[in-house]
């Protein structure tokens, strides 16, 4: 995978701990990719402290990559010393169980090569059960794949040093938003995630994802949609806490105490600007093309289609509008007598029965909303997401 003369193009950097078995399938994969691509890649693997002898295995199995025994568990953020090492024009991030496919390589580079202010290119993320999953956000990184110019990683340092795992991408996002890097997502480019569960901690991963989020917020957004999104966050990841039962509970409120007080320490505050901002939520681009929307097919009432991460900008659109949101139409965080703002919370089914001009697909994130619309509109209701490409030029014409 490396060639000791001459500058590899690509690096493949993975952060993993005490997942040896899953991670040698991936390297094996990584070695295939190596032979048939052309390319002149390295890896890059941080073992974070792993017991189960990952180490000892990479070096008997695959000689050629460059392994790095940390002392401790550092996380995914554990990248960082990869980065510290890496060589390639190009790096790519990946779980210790995911991969990309051969010819995603080869795309990733000349989408780079023709755009110089890409600064990082996402991959679309295929599972096991052949579904797909993207970032909650289409301008947020993913972990499990996405290339990066390594020029822009080193202009705006890397991942946070304090974050462990969960929505480190999220902070590193907004930082090349802020420098002005575009971060692109291309259907083209494909990644196998084998979503391995051994080792995963799922009490952990619910106190980090909202110690993390309430970082995020604090520490990069506009000071006037800090309290609005940091309370948003908060009331969602506590609803997705409390469906897993009291552990989980307990486990969130440990993550919102460590949080604020992360939030309140001296340097925390990092404010990104107002474009940036709106690279990211897109809450101008919402409330235009809802409008759109509102004159094209002369909407008065509305659902919105999920109670996702980036639902406020969809709210205060509609509020703007003067349309009434007859209720958030999600599944999985319905609840009796649950409300967001004053509107019910309610199962897709229940939601189905109301009368109402369209349902409005109130989630941003590029796999989830396509799934979404296409089991909504299966019912025959005028289905809208306002950034998809077909239904986007028939609200313009």
């Amino acid at each position: 995978m490396e060639n000791a003369c001459v500058d590899p193009l690509i690096t493949f950097l993975i952060s993993t701990c005490n997942r040896r078995d899953v991670l040698l399938r991936t390297l094996a994969e990584l070695r295939e990719i190596d032979r048939r691509s052309g390319l002149i890649t390295e890896t890059i693997v941080v073992d974070n402290a792993s017991r189960d002898g990952t180490a000892d295995a990479i070096q008997a199995a695959f000689p050629q990559v460059q392994l790095i025994r940390g002392r401790r568990n550092l996380g995914a953020c554990a990248k960082n010393a990869g980065l510290a090492r890496a060589r390639g024009e190009f790096v790519i991030f990946l779980d210790d169980d995911s991969f990309p496919t051969v010819g995603s390589v080869r795309r990733m580079v000349q989408h780079f090569f023709a755009d110089p202010k890409l600064g990082a290119a996402v991959f679309d993320v295929t599972l096991p059960d052949g579904s797909h999953e993207s970032s909650a956000y289409p301008s947020v990184v993913i972990g499990c794949g996405t290339g990066f110019r390594r020029s822009a990683l080193a202009e705006v340092g890397g991942l946070p040093t304090d974050f462990f795992m969960q929505a480190e991408e999220y902070d590193l996002s907004l930082r090349l938003l802020e420098n002005k890097w575009s971060i692109q997502r291309f259907e083209d480019l494909r990644v196998n995630h084998l979503k391995t569960p051994t080792s995963r901690i799922p009490t952990r991963t619910t106190r980090l994802d909202m110690r993390n989020n309430l970082m995020v917020v604090t520490r990069h957004f506009p000071r006037h949609w800090v309290l609005p999104f940091a309370m948003d966050w908060v009331r969602r990841y506590w609803w997705m806490a409390s469906a897993k039962g009291k552990r989980h509970q307990a486990a969130a409120l440990r993550g919102i105490f460590e949080g604020i007080a992360r939030s309140i320490l001296p340097g925390h505050r990092k404010p990104i600007g107002l474009a940036a901002f709106e690279s990211f939520a897109m809450v101008v681009a919402i409330r235009r093309r809802l409008n759109q929307a509102v004159h094209a097919h002369r909407l008065r009432s509305i659902v919105l289609v999920d109670l996702g991460k980036n639902l406020l900008p969809y709210l205060l659109a509609a509020k703007a509008a003067g349309i009434h949101v007859m209720a958030i139409a999600d599944s999985r965080l319905a609840a009796a007598n649950r409300t967001y703002h004053g509107i019910p919370v309610v199962s897709d089914d229940d939601a189905l029965q109301m009368i109402f001009d369209a349902a409005v697909i109130a989630n941003i994130s590029p796999a989830h909303a396509s799934g979404r619309a296409d089991t909504w509109r299966r019912h025959g209701r005028l289905v809208i997401d306002l950034f998809e490409t077909a239904e986007t030029l028939a609200i313009a014409a």
